[in-house]
């Protein structure tokens, strides 16, 4: 199947899924966080030259349509297994960035048989150590400054809107983005602790330069899943996939081969 986007109807015809599936072969389940599916295009586009990439758009970003009820982030967890059983995939490695190594991570705690794997790119759900900084939210800084926190070269790789459709689409993706993020923000309080119960293979890649989930919350989400890898990737911030496309694929086909 080659650059399909396809429409899937979930739950008793009540959600409508919008999925791009592209390529053959080994199955990746690309899943993309608050900068929306754009974010992701090259990492899927990428892994689609040898691979099967699928990608998912969340309900409520780039224009697509979100239920009043569709509202949690369990509602995507149960959204995604499902289109797993819809596609009837096996062997799945499954990637997320940010909120979508959230998803990712949670997938993974409901143990379906499909879910080979989970790469975690810059994730968010924990907790930040009591000690240590907090999950910042770049809303709440001026526009000038929010491209630094997420990049190690905001000049060169920053996603900025172009024009006016552009920016409805962004303050739509931020709005479906803080439905999902939760009572506190962007994390569950009893992630970490549940994560010990993830017994699939986890590697967690972290951007060096991350201003939003800084490398210590990294290597602190890593050290609470049994036995994951943890990688850091220097000059690269919240999108390590943008900044280090490369170097992030190479990981992922070294540590796909080896739990194969």
């Amino acid at each position: 199947m080659q650059n399909a986007q396809q429409q899937f109807k979930l739950f008793s015809e009540s959600l409508q899924l919008s999925v791009e599936d592209r390529g053959t072969g080994k199955v990746f389940l690309v899943l993309h966080g608050g900068a929306g599916p754009a974010s992701v295009a090259g990492l899927a586009e990428a892994l689609a030259k040898d691979a099967r990439a699928i990608v998912p758009t969340h309900p409520g970003f780039a224009g697509q349509p979100r239920p009043s009820w569709f509202r949690r982030l369990d509602d995507l967890v149960l959204a995604y297994l499902a289109l797993l059983e819809r596609l009837d995939l096996n062997d799945v490695v499954i990637i997320g960035n940010s909120i979508g190594g959230w998803i990712a991570a949670e997938m993974a705690l409901r143990h379906s048989p499909r879910i080979a794997a989970i790469v975690l790119l810059n994730a968010v759900g924990i907790d930040a150590d009591p000690e240590g900084r907090g999950i910042e939210n770049p809303m709440a800084v001026p526009p000038e400054k929010r491209a630094a926190l997420a990049f190690h070269d905001p000049k060169r790789f920053a996603l900025l809107p172009q024009n006016p459709t552009a920016l409805a689409i962004m303050a739509e993706n931020q709005k479906a983005l803080m439905t999902y993020a939760g009572e506190h923000y962007m994390h569950d309080p009893g992630l970490r602790a549940r994560l010990a119960g993830v017994d699939v293979p986890a590697l967690v890649i972290w951007g060096a330069s991350d201003g939003i989930a800084d490398i210590e919350y990294g290597r602190r989400f890593a050290e609470s899943i049994p036995g994951s890898r943890f990688q850091v990737i220097a000059e690269a911030g919240h999108f390590p996939h943008i900044e280090k496309l490369d170097e992030v694929l190479g990981s992922i086909g070294a540590f796909s081969a080896v739990e194969q």
